[in-house]
């Protein structure tokens, strides 16, 4: 791929080497291109080295080392990602691009914006992909070959800096490259995957489940794998899209009584009509 804004001479920083950060390092390694990260465990960054994930990295936030990255990738949560930037945003040098993995938009890409000097320029990106498995030594450059991209541009940012991570997004072989606002982020990210998991949790709150493993067939194991979830993460990416995620709880809730009143009433005819139009809009998502 010859990208004209990612270019191979470009110096990339990535913050956070967990599952996700890790994920990108590799697989931009892996296609020639120079990758330093800052991460808190030194344990990581050594392992990052020896398994040539990253060129070089550190445990410490010096201006002197920050200040050398032209493409600054955070692969951390949204408040430290928030906390970072108010702590360290004079560090970057001029003209530095900066990228997240957030999974919210609305509640931090404006604050992160306006934090930042005004040669730094922040274009907001969320790669849906993942694992129910966690930190660097899991990153796995697969994960996002049949994901989607997202990125939620704002009025700030120039054309060639949303080229950059358009590029970006390619490079790591992500399937499907699209561009929201940061509020439409946040409507479908709500709906298409944090409502997902509060169902998937609720699944699993309902009953004590060890002996349940014995009688189950595929379709509750399939339904409920994104149970195994990171409690911290989550629950912070929850409050920080509460509105919408409340949005789109009620919308559910709202939709399965529907269900309900059939079944209650033996309404064979509507409960046929809703399974119908279910399997309509499933086959859109059939790989």
């Amino acid at each position: 791929m010859n990208n004209k804004y990612l270019t191979k001479d470009l110096k990339i920083l990535i913050v956070g080497l967990g599952l996700i950060g890790g994920s990108y390092a590799k697989s931009l390694m892996a296609k020639g291109y120079k990758v330093y990260a800052i991460t808190k465990k030194q344990e990581d960054i050594d392992f990052a080295k020896n398994n040539q994930i990253i060129v070089d990295g550190t445990t410490k936030v010096l201006k002197s080392y920050v200040s050398q990255f032209d493409l600054v990738i955070f692969a951390l949560y949204p408040k430290i990602f928030l906390n970072w930037i108010e702590k360290y945003h004079n560090y970057f040098k001029k003209g530095a691009i900066i990228n997240d993995v957030s999974g919210v938009k609305s509640n931090i890409v404006y604050k992160i914006s306006n934090m930042l000097p005004n040669d730094v320029e922040f274009v907001a990106s969320h790669p849906m992909a993942g694992k129910e498995v966690y930190g660097v030594k899991n990153s796995d450059p697969n994960i996002f070959k049949d994901a989607n991209f997202i990125i939620t541009p704002t009025n700030k940012n120039t054309s060639n800096a949303i080229k950059l991570i358009e590029e970006l997004g390619k490079t790591l072989e992500f399937a499907n490259i699209s561009i929201l606002s940061c509020r439409q982020h946040d409507e479908m990210i709500a709906f298409l995957s944090q409502l997902t998991h509060c169902i998937a949790v609720s699944l699993m709150a309902c009953k004590p489940s060890h002996h349940l493993k014995d009688y189950t067939g595929d379709s509750f194991r399939d339904l409920t794998r994104i149970a195994n979830i990171n409690e911290n993460m989550w629950s912070e990416l929850f409050l920080l899209n509460k509105n919408e995620l409340l949005s789109q709880m009620d919308l559910f809730i709202n939709k399965f009584n529907e269900l309900k009143d059939y079944i209650a009433n033996d309404d064979i005819e509507n409960m046929k009509k809703m399974m119908r139009l279910s399997t309509k809009r499933r086959k859109y998502f059939n790989k």
